[in-house]
């Protein structure tokens, strides 16, 4: 079977390879602003992607990859251009330099899957990302965290009061990291948490929520008969589960499947799906608007 990592990444990038993101009302003239301000500075356009929801008035979302000799010492002109000529068309951007991977965190608790497979393809390089610290409130996974030169660090959390732990994480994030990532992190973050860390932060679940909340979700679709199962990944807002999708799937299982059989697939299914996730926000593939994401492939 085809890794879909390896599918869908892209072709490492060099020093002089760049990321530029924009979004906003649509309106004619937008593309070729854009090219106009690339092709002024010598860039060559690798790829091109652009979506709107409305041709007629509706929102705009482009991503373009691009090769510029001597991005690094080009990059203050290239963004003073672009300021001049996107913020006129009432655009927001950004731009990203491809060579600089992302800094992601993982947190978790006792389940595995989703980490050992983020560090396993963090260090076959399939994801351009740097993992500085994996953070759990268990040390069960400590070894095999710290046997992929990662340093593991135990922050406990017990109890209904956790400020403690979060504030204790916070200051380990904090100007440390790009973008956390909950690999079956197994704790309610509050709204002051996500405020002060700042950051993105990815969650995996499996997709029975909210008919099998809480737990033995698998014991609950067994004795209902489900016919599919599946995982999503979003990013984590205050509501609960309700963050913008980034990445979804399912796989299909029968009535022979017992519930242990159903985890194995469930985990199976999370792993994908949040690797996939991870990988597009580390491709700055993903554009958040409002609740819903614009997610390019």
């Amino acid at each position: 079977m085809e890794d879909p990592t390896q599918a869908r990444g892209e072709a490492a990038a060099s020093t002089n390879t760049g990321v530029l993101i924009v979004h906003g009302a649509d309106r004619a003239g937008i593309v070729a602003a854009v090219t106009r301000v690339l092709a002024a500075h010598g860039a060559n356009i690798v790829s091109l992607d652009q979506y709107t929801d409305d041709p007629g008035g509706g929102a705009f979302f482009q991503r373009t990859v691009f090769h510029m000799n001597e991005f690094f010492a080009m990059r203050p002109s290239l963004e003073a251009s672009l300021e001049a000529e996107l913020t006129t068309l009432g655009l927001q951007w950004r731009l990203v330099d491809r060579s600089q991977p992302k800094r992601v965190a993982i947190l978790t608790s006792t389940s595995d899957h989703c980490l050992l497979d983020l560090l396993w393809r963090h260090r076959r390089g399939e994801i351009p990302m740097t993992v500085p610290m994996v953070i759990s409130n268990h040390t069960n996974v400590a070894e095999d965290v710290r046997s992929f030169g990662i340093p593991f660090i135990h922050v406990p959390s017990q109890g209904p009061d956790k400020s403690d732990a979060e504030s204790e994480i916070v200051k380990l994030l904090s100007g440390n990291v790009d973008a956390v990532v909950l690999a079956r992190y197994m704790q309610i973050l509050s709204p002051a948490f996500l405020g002060d860390v700042a950051v993105p932060v990815i969650n995996i679940h499996h997709s029975f929520l909210p008919a099998f909340i809480g737990a033995g979700p698998y014991r609950k679709a067994k004795e209902r008969g489900v016919k599919l199962i599946g995982a999503t990944a979003h990013y984590v807002t205050e509501e609960l589960d309700e963050g913008p999708i980034i990445e979804q799937d399912v796989v299909r299982v029968t009535h022979a499947d017992s519930a242990a059989g159903l985890q194995r697939k469930g985990a199976y299914v999370e792993r994908e799906v949040l690797s996939r996730a991870v990988l597009a926000h580390c491709e700055d593939r993903v554009i958040r608007n409002g609740r819903e994401t614009i997610v390019f492939s």
